[in-house]
């Protein structure tokens, strides 16, 4: 989304959050859980345990941002295969999943880099 193309990095808190958490919860489990800064140049992605809200908490320099999606008639495809509880996400990954798609199962062509044509 186009919102988020200017963001640093991006973490996926995995484990479902409570989602009466808003700026101030969310940032405890950046610091706590994730043990990450909430003022870094990054944004964070959280998900409810039904898997339809989805919360993204991020530091513009002057204050928080929390951005909010809810899903009416559908879930979102949350990784659940992992042995981390932080997922670092690129943009088109989480672009993947704010469409809908699932992250763990789309796998893009493997980049490659040649110093020479032949």
């Amino acid at each position: 989304m186009k919102w988020f193309s200017d963001a640093g990095e991006i973490y996926l808190h995995r484990q479902p959050v409570d989602f009466r958490k808003s700026i101030n919860g969310l940032a405890v489990i950046v610091e706590e859980n994730m043990a990450l800064s909430p003022y870094q140049d990054a944004i964070f992605v959280f998900c409810n345990k039904p898997r339809d809200k989805l919360k993204i908490l991020c530091w513009d320099q002057t204050g928080f941002v929390l951005w909010y999606k809810r899903l009416e008639k559908s879930k979102f495809k949350w990784p659940r295969k992992s042995p981390d509880d932080v997922i670092h996400l690129d943009q088109e990954a989480l672009d993947w999943l704010l469409r809908g798609l699932d992250i763990q199962a789309l796998k893009p062509h493997q980049k490659l880099s040649f110093d020479r044509a032949f």
